[in-house]
């Protein structure tokens, strides 16, 4: 028997999609009228509308191209961004791509091909596929951070960061110039005290530089040897490898550009309460930004002083030795030439001087990670400096000691050591034989064993002026002690550290950075910008043992030697200068790109003033700004999060951006997971060539274990959209991904489920189409009581899932009314259009090709979503469940404004309820207004 010509299937979608995706990009139908410039049009049914910014987490295209994982939140947004127009609302939702990086670039060394040729082979790829899922973007506005019109306002921005400063009277950022100005009146002091006339260009640069919001300074990095580059904080996982590589990460003090990224720490954290993220989110950056109350103290050697911090100045009392990283900038002078008298040998590390036992011990230190180093082990290691410090609350000499524990890009790199209110103090004072003090008393005598770290209700013992005060009045005190004998004061610190810049590798973007005669570096005039990679046949880094941490970054450019020395004039007259050799992480493009989305084709500033407060803009006095939906994954919570924050604060502060923050809104989807399979040694085989017999799995004829997992390559079970849009349609596979469960949810990816999606579709075209004869075969008839009560619950219900981002609950109900429909004799055409129309958001070609053959002209996208009419949500009858002794066993249906007498008859009236209650005494009938009955019997 031959299929029904005109049946909704596979090969229709696959003719009714492409024609509708030629059509929206033929008229442009998503895009987006601008207030100003180019892209404004006076005459766009959208313009003078309310506007809605939705925007993505771009990718970054890859050579596999997508998986079903990827398009999660990109159907997610589009469904909403289509539902949003339709409500009447101006939607900007465009999409574009983060393309330089170290994928790409180890790529093209693998292969020996040119990055960028890979990288728009790549973009192309995912370009065509996010076109055939239906995507509705903006087109005018796609770009690539690749592209010169783009990076050169990513440069444009570094010079803003690179000539400002923080101005932390005003507590915001202030261009490079006021700075200059107050040191050349003599409003703000030079730090050696001369006259700023007096002192030389040079160091006059020099102090300026020391202020910049982006600098370059001798600081320990995350040095990586495999990938032969340094990589930031958040580039290094918890076990102290590389994100990217997996590969060891050592602590080195290289010269290295950074982003004062501190200096906002503060509004950092305060500024979150003001977004509309989950909680979640918001404690990830809140522990990452990390900030702590509580003193410097300094520790006076004849090195010079030893500053600490501590959240417990209140148990400096209690200091009975000092540690420092093996790093420290005070080491080599504190180190003494001779072992004091009575040194125990456990302090020397077995070495005839503190030199030698230092010198070990650093070289042990720097073989190890970060994360190795602060892992609480069993046996603590450390050696003796040989000097001392006064304690600088009763002068107490206590010795010096260089522990791999203590870092020195974190806090002073330098600790006092309480043991016996700190585990850490504790374990190592009892590994090494130091003097341990009780100061902080619980009120019952203290054993020993252990450290007593209770922060508020103990009470200060031994303390001298501190004996009696509980814990938070001793905080106080001392800290007003330490100011008044100028030995410390009281501060706030913060466990984020400033934002290392600069890669040593080839594809990303150039600094707009030259060196001079001086070694110090000159900012590019704008005019100069943006500035382009050099070509290089060979642009490999020289990478390195990874175990070897004694080596060093090699930058690829600067084997470009025609492109390193260059003759400019930048305001002085033509000089020869040096390029920074050092690139842009992959982070800076996609730090402002919400920004160029606004006005993409800006030719003189990253964006109109006029375009970026209309669509970035804060809506009042309380309201931060930023896009009003942004979706994408949890694993950029620190990263790119933060890095677009604080880029967004510099230039709100400069006056380039009305809003404080980049994005108000912030929702992270799930994964998708699919199964992945293993062979006898573990290792994962390729999903798609498993085949099952008898519930049991085999890969080429040998048995495989099944397990879950999150869709990648690395467990071999991609599925790609493409395969299931020519298997299905792309309307189905949007529909089925919407309707796996709530956004986000993590969940599993079963191809054999899709079928049901494609079911409610072909029922949904049945409902409207004959598949004998093509003809549309809804009728004129108004319709029932009872179908308009199903059409505006749905509407309803639909409306607030759509605005809500609860997708799944809007399928089912679509699928319910559906239903309902499929049931009738015949299909009013007005439940059957406000059907078409409500599916429109999530299976927008099959809507299309319906409203179309429903006789209607201009497509659907900007057509009014279904508005619900209030008198059809009003119930005339309640239907209530009837227990009988907990257990349902009837229902009936009454009045809604049935009287509980009522209500109790027609309970004990049902049949079902009767026959039940058949030789039975009632003792109870309980009657629960608009919910149920309760009938106890016996």
């Amino acid at each position: 028997m031959s299929e029904p010509a005109h049946r909704y299937d596979a090969a229709l979608a696959n003719e009714i999609e492409p024609r509708w995706q030629e059509r929206w990009e033929a008229e442009q139908t998503f895009r987006a009228p601008n207030p100003a410039g180019v892209l404004a049009e006076p005459g766009h049914p959208r313009s003078g509308a309310p506007k809605k910014f939705v925007m993505d987490m771009f990718p970054y295209p890859s050579g596999a191209g997508l998986h079903v994982g990827h398009p999660l939140g990109y159907i997610a947004t589009d469904a909403y961004s289509r539902y949003l127009r339709m409500a009447g609302y101006n939607v900007l939702h465009p999409m574009g791509y983060d393309a330089f990086g170290l994928p790409t670039e180890q790529y093209a060394i693998a292969t020996g091909r040119q990055p960028a040729e890979i990288t728009a082979e790549n973009i192309d790829r995912y370009r065509a596929q996010l076109k055939r899922l239906g995507m509705g973007y903006d087109t005018r506005r796609e770009f690539a951070t690749t592209d010169p019109d783009y990076f050169k306002w990513t440069q444009w921005i570094f010079l803003q960061v690179f000539n400002s400063y923080y101005d932390t009277e005003a507590d915001r950022a202030r261009p490079i110039e006021v700075l200059i100005g107050e040191f050349e009146s003599g409003a703000r002091p030079t730090p050696d005290g001369r006259a700023w006339s007096e002192l030389s260009a040079v160091e006059r640069r020099r102090i300026v530089d020391g202020h910049r919001l982006a600098y370059v300074t001798e600081a320990p990095v995350n040095w990586c040897p495999g990938l032969g580059t340094v990589l930031s904080n958040e580039e290094v996982t918890a076990e102290g490898r590389s994100e990217r590589g997996n590969f060891p990460v050592y602590t080195r003090t290289l010269k290295q550009w950074m982003m004062r990224i501190t200096a906002y720490a503060d509004r950092l954290l305060s500024d979150l309460d003001d977004l509309d993220w989950s909680d979640s989110l918001k404690s990830m950056q809140r522990n990452w930004i990390g900030k702590s109350t509580g003193a410097y103290a300094d520790f006076a050697t004849y090195a010079g002083d030893l500053r600490v911090f501590t959240t417990r100045p209140d148990t400096l009392f209690g200091a009975t030795y000092m540690v420092l990283a093996p790093e420290h900038e005070l080491v080599d002078a504190l180190t003494a030439e001779t072992w004091p008298a009575g040194v125990p040998a456990a302090w020397t590390g077995g070495h005839d001087t503190p030199a030698a036992a230092v010198a070990a011990y650093r070289a042990q230190a720097a073989a190890k990670t970060d994360v190795e180093r602060q892992a609480d082990a069993k046996v603590k290691t450390g050696v003796f400096t040989g000097g001392y410090a006064a304690n600088p609350v009763n002068g107490e000499q206590i010795p010096v000691f260089i522990a791999d524990y203590v870092l020195a890009g974190y806090g002073t790199g330098a600790i006092m050591a309480v043991p016996a209110h700190d585990e850490r103090d504790f374990a190592f004072a009892r590994a090494f034989d130091i003097p341990i003090r009780q100061v902080v008393s619980g009120g019952e005598e203290w054993d020993g064993e252990a450290a007593y770290t209770d922060n508020v209700n103990g009470v200060l013992v031994n303390s001298d002026f501190l004996n009696g005060l509980k814990v938070p009045e001793a905080k106080e005190r001392i800290a007003a002690w330490l100011v008044e004998h100028r030995r410390g004061e009281a501060a706030t610190t913060f466990r984020l550290r400033d934002w290392l810049f600069s890669r040593q590798r080839y594809w990303g973007e150039p600094f707009p950075i030259v060196y001079d005669e001086t070694g110090l570096p000159v900012a590019l005039t704008e005019d100069h910008l943006p500035v382009e990679l050099p070509h290089m046949d060979d642009f490999s880094p020289k990478t390195f043992d990874p175990e070897d941490a004694d080596t060093a970054p090699e930058p690829p450019l600067g084997r470009a030697k025609d492109w390193v020395e260059v003759e400019l004039d930048l305001g002085d007259g033509p000089k020869t200068y040096t390029r920074e050799l050092n690139t842009m992480p992959n982070w800076a493009g996609s730090s402002w790109y919400e920004l160029r989305y606004t006005d993409p084709q800006a030719a003189d500033r990253p964006a109109d003033p006029a375009n970026e407060s209309y669509w970035l803009g804060p809506q009042d006095a309380q309201d931060v700004g930023g896009v009003d939906l942004y979706i994408g994954g949890v694993e950029h919570a620190v990263l790119h999060l933060l890095y677009a924050r604080f880029w967004q604060k510099v230039l709100f502060d400069l006056g380039h951006v009305s809003s404080r923050e980049p994005f108000r809104r912030l929702f992270n989807q799930g994964y998708i997971s699919a199964y992945a399979y293993t062979d006898a040694r573990g290792v994962y085989v390729p999903a798609d060539e498993v085949t099952e017999r008898d519930g049991e799995y085999y890969y080429e004829g040998e048995k495989v274990s099944r397990e879950y997992g999150k869709i990648g390559k690395s467990l071999k079970n991609v599925v790609t959209p493409d395969g299931v849009c020519a298997e299905y349609g792309a309307d189905t596979f949007r529909v089925y991904e919407m309707s796996m469960g709530p956004l986000a949810d993590s969940k599993p990816w079963e191809t054999r489920a899709i079928v049901g999606s494609q079911r409610f579709l072909q029922r949904l075209w049945r409902n409207v189409v004959d598949e004998e004869t093509g003809e549309v075969t809804v009728t004129d008839d108004a319709p029932a009581e009872a179908t308009l009560r199903e059409l505006h619950k749905t509407i309803a219900g639909v409306r607030e899932d759509y605005e809500q981002l609860r997708m799944n609950t809007a399928v089912a109900k679509l699928i319910t009314l559906n239903n309902h429909l499929t049931g009738l004799d015949a299909v009013p055409r007005e439940a059957a259009e406000a059907l078409v129309l409500m599916v429109a958001p999530v299976a927008p070609h099959i809507a299309e090709e319906l409203w179309a053959r429903l006789g209607h002209e201009g497509g659907i996208a900007y057509a009014d979503f279904p508005v619900v009419d209030e008198r059809y949500l009003v119930e005339d009858t309640l239907t209530y469940p009837v227990q009988i002794n907990g257990k349902v066993r009837g229902r009936i249906e009454v009045s809604a404004d049935a009287d509980e007498a009522t209500v109790r008859a027609a309970a004990l009236a049902e049949e079902k309820v009767a026959a039940n209650l058949a030789g039975k005494d009632v003792k109870k009938v309980i009657v629960v207004a608009g919910k149920l009955v309760s009938i106890v019997a016996k």
